[in-house]
């Protein structure tokens, strides 16, 4: 690996184009144990800088708020109140611009390597409302000058903001000031999920609220709504998906030293890729962990010597999630983590939840933080993994789209984007032979994952070994047609298959996407549908969890993957009545 080549197996492009798929997943997920993604140091240097970029921008826009100082005396300001609410304030508009997660290259975004501000200022974009059957004037799936105006609006808001004085004895931001931007944000979320998901409307925008009441109420709000994610991450992890998160991510991390120990990860490499005890044991210290530390800072901590040892102790945990560098690249939002430990439970201990006053808040917060993630556990169909606090735990939808013919290329000639694919990213940096192994590289982290097995089963399912099919990850799709993607697979289900195809018009066959739902917390299986651009909805059914966890990451069962309950609308493969429709 160098500082701007990629580590990449050592086949060739065009020996490997004509493999089989199996053999191509074989290679590239054997390769994956060893390197990972095989990332430049160039990409963490990217990355590198982002952060410190945050954190040095956040701090010098809070340093100009009035009566505070300058940034160079962040050390006798930086545990004021109003300190938290800029810095969430500049968070959310961190995210919302794309400069957060979603961004840089390990998302697959290559040149440019943001979107969203790209896409959401420019009419004619794609945007998926959450209830257009539902809520009045949110149909369609173009982006017009209103939802280019409304997010306008959450910018500048937002920006306006962060310039407001502190008010008031407690020095606060004075509340009323966040109304324009909690308005647009709801108003521009019910006719685009897609932008209110990108701004973590459920953490920052749910944060916002707390501004309404009184800086201890406020202050006790913000460690409940920390305590909400740490609680649901954890309860997000009790799985059996976990582990081979765990070991897919620590293979990919560059602060794991050696091949001989990321070997370690798994049971037999190359020949049995399903993870060891190793990550197993992990998984379940980062499960307890989650549990029992903020449990212990919120309801006990008294700011003694123990309470330090668990801000240290969470705070090295946060910093080492971060140092692995994940695909999606939730960087900043570590870092928020690692300061709300130390302001929260560390410069103000003269504050705890025991000295809650108004019973209001937790009418205000606790449908978020309690209602939706149980929802969204026992029916992650209805609810996104963010809000439902669902994090990288392996249980997420996900979704993989498959094209014949030039269909591939009719889809990127006929949507308004802001970037080309991936793949045509790539070959603005590279030569075409590494820009094909480094854009493949994306199925074997997919592969690597539980629910990645079953995608390789039901693709073979619906192919029938189908040779001129391209299999491209719903993520890929996404970040191109969408502007932003995190690993939420009701970004690129139906859906967007629906918008798609009223631009583009595909024939049956040449467009099919399979969707897998996450798991429900109380069953064993997963639920599937199998989509056509033209046909609508093919068959819909379960895989059983059982069958992905005795998978390698490659096919080995042809079209006779197990599936159950299965429910067939048309044939998988279109007809001659079909194309002649």
């Amino acid at each position: 690996m160098g500082f701007v080549n990629p580590q990449l197996p050592p086949v060739d492009a065009e020996s490997f184009r004509a493999l089989p798929r199996p053999e191509r997943l074989k290679v590239l997920t054997r390769h994956w144990v060893e390197y990972g993604f095989g990332t430049p140091y160039a990409v963490y240097l990217f990355y590198l800088v982002k952060c410190l970029l945050y954190v040095a921008c956040s701090a010098y826009v809070i340093s100009l708020t009035p009566g505070l100082g300058g940034v160079t005396g962040i050390a006798s300001w930086w545990s004021e109140p109003i300190v938290y609410q800029k810095l969430i304030v500049f968070t959310l508009l961190w995210e919302v611009v794309g400069l957060g997660c979603g961004s840089g290259p390990l998302t697959s975004r290559f040149n440019p390597p943001i979107g969203s501000v790209l896409y959401w200022l420019r009419p004619d974009t794609i945007r998926l409302p959450p209830w257009p059957e539902r809520v009045p004037l949110t149909r369609g799936s173009r982006r017009t000058v209103i939802d280019v105006v409304l997010y306008a609006v959450v910018l500048v808001s937002a920006g306006w903001l962060l310039t407001r004085p502190m008010t008031g004895p407690a020095g606060l931001l004075d509340a009323r000031a966040a109304l324009p931007l909690l308005a647009a944000l709801v108003l521009l979320g019910l006719r685009d999920k897609t932008v209110f998901l990108a701004a973590r409307g459920e953490q920052y925008g749910l944060s916002l609220l707390l501004f309404f009441f009184p800086y201890s109420d406020q202050f006790i709000g913000f460690q409940l709504v920390m305590l909400a994610l740490w609680w649901g991450a954890a309860t997000s992890k009790l799985n059996h998906h976990f582990p081979f998160v765990v070991a897919t991510m620590l293979s990919n991390a560059p602060l794991v030293p050696g091949r001989r120990l990321k070997r370690l990860l798994f049971r037999d490499h190359p020949h049995d890729l399903r993870p060891s005890r190793l990550p197993f044991y992990l998984a379940h210290i980062g499960t307890v962990t989650e549990y029992g530390v903020p449990l212990y800072l919120v309801f006990l901590g008294d700011g003694g010597f123990w309470t330090w040892a668990a801000i240290v102790y969470m705070a090295v945990f946060h910093l080492h999630i971060l140092s692995t560098v994940p695909m999606g690249v939730p960087l900043e939002w570590n870092i928020f983590f690692v300061f709300s430990l130390f302001y929260l439970f560390g410069a103000h201990t003269d504050i705890s939840v025991w000295h809650l006053h108004s019973p209001w808040l937790l009418v205000v917060i606790l449908p978020s933080l309690l209602l939706l993630p149980a929802l969204g556990n026992a029916r992650p169909d209805l609810v996104s993994f963010l809000p439902a606090m669902r994090y990288y735990a392996g249980n997420w939808a996900t979704s993989a789209w498959l094209f014949t013919g030039d269909a591939l290329a009719r889809l990127e000639a006929g949507l308004t984007t802001s970037c080309r694919l991936p793949t045509r990213q790539l070959e603005t940096l590279y030569d075409k032979e590494t820009a094909l192994l480094m854009s493949q590289k994306v199925q074997s982290w997919r592969s690597m994952h539980s629910h990645g097995r079953a995608h390789n089963g039901l693709i073979d399912r619906v192919t029938w070994g189908e040779d001129d099919t391209v299999v491209v990850d719903g993520e890929l799709i996404a970040g191109f047609a969408l502007g932003w993607n995190f690993g939420e697979g009701h970004l690129h289900d139906d859906q967007l298959l629906r918008a798609v195809q009223d631009r583009c018009g595909f024939a049956p066959g040449e467009v099919r996407v399979i969707c897998l739902e996450g798991q429900p917390i109380h069953r064993r299986t997963q639920a599937y549908e199998v989509h056509d651009a033209a046909l609508g909805l093919l068959e819909s059914g379960q895989v059983a969890v059982r069958d992905m966890l005795t998978r390698q990451p490659w096919p080995t069962d042809g079209p006779d993957y197990p599936v159950y309950d299965v429910r067939r609308c048309h044939p998988l493969r279109p007809t001659p009545e079909d194309t002649t429709a």
